[in-house]
């Protein structure tokens, strides 16, 4: 799946999780989950949560823990997309 795809279905996914609005508009790669959008941790968790429901993937601990960014989040979907076929 191309990466600008899943950028688009990630921003539809952590939309609702956002606090700091100006930072969701402009997202990028590079753009880290709790520094700049203000996603607490335990939103964060629903974020992972709705992307294995999203992807139909399973997103173990260590990946969870990585997951702290756009650019970790399109490298552990891209995986494990490619992982399922």
């Amino acid at each position: 799946m191309e990466k600008e795809i899943i950028i688009e279905q990630l921003k539809e996914i952590i939309k609702p999780y956002v606090q700091e609005k100006e930072a969701f508009e402009a997202l990028t790669e590079h753009t880290d989950f709790i520094n700049d959008l203000k996603i607490n941790s335990a939103n964060l968790v629903d974020v992972i949560l709705d992307i294995e429901e999203k992807y139909d993937i399973v997103i173990d601990n260590e990946s969870m823990e990585r997951m702290l960014n756009v650019k970790a989040a399109i490298e552990i979907i891209s995986t494990k997309l490619a992982d399922k076929i």
